[in-house]
């Protein structure tokens, strides 16, 4: 089981990015898929989800109507576009199958949000 993610960068606050997660190892239309991400001195938190179908989504509040979580099965991969940033959603930024304990963290995506 492999999820990569990328697309991070630094942008200025009210900018946008996209980040992007491929996946391999295992049959991605079978799983929900999760954005999580982990500020410096602060515990990971879960961002968005979307289930396998994509029919379903989820968002926290600090991010709902901001980001947009989407997929496209065809090409094992996920991805949170992110609109209106702050200063705050500096974190890097991991993807994970949803409630797959035993999978490991990847290295996560930096995204800097900063003037």
């Amino acid at each position: 089981v492999q999820l990569v993610e990328s697309g991070g960068g630094l942008v200025q606050p009210g900018g946008s990015l996209k980040l992007s997660c491929t996946a391999s190892g295992f049959t991605f239309s079978s799983y929900s898929i999760c954005w999580y991400r982990q500020a410096p001195g602060k515990e990971r938190e879960l961002v968005a989800r979307i289930n396998s179908a994509a029919v379903s989504t989820y968002y926290a509040d600090s991010v709902k109507s901001r980001f947009t979580i989407s997929r496209v099965n065809a090409e094992n991969t996920v991805y949170l576009q992110m609109n209106s940033l702050k200063p705050e959603d500096t974190a890097v930024y991991y993807c994970r199958r949803w409630g797959q304990i035993g999978d490991s963290w990847g290295q996560g995506t930096q995204v800097t949000v900063s003037s």
